[in-house]
């Protein structure tokens, strides 16, 4: 293998990685939505041990990046939705990275 072809396949490496982190990301954001609307409509046992930890994990996962954006949203009322914008940004992000980024290095 040359150099050039190896340096090739470590950057779709890299960027596969990348792009698997921010899939599971956005299946975690999907799960915290839901568990946060199951917790609020009672459906879920809140006094559950298990639940308890689930919840505690997707907030804690979520929480740090959907609170700046959050903040710059305008009230609407109740309404959350921050999760929708950082799903969008993930979009955006992943499309960057094939679209644009990887083929400037590949």
């Amino acid at each position: 293998m040359s150099v050039n072809n190896e340096l090739e396949t470590m950057m779709f490496a890299l960027f596969q990685t990348i792009d698997l982190a921010l899939n599971i990301y956005t299946w975690i954001l999907i799960a915290s939505a839901i568990f946060s609307w199951l917790y609020a409509f009672n459906v879920i046992n809140s006094s559950n041990q298990f639940v308890n930890s689930v919840g505690t994990f997707l907030y804690n996962v979520t929480e740090p990046v959907l609170k700046p954006i959050r903040s710059r949203l305008p009230n609407l009322g109740g309404i959350d939705i921050s999760p929708i914008i950082l799903l969008l940004i993930i979009f955006f992000l992943r499309t960057l990275l094939w679209t644009t980024l990887y083929p400037l290095v590949a």
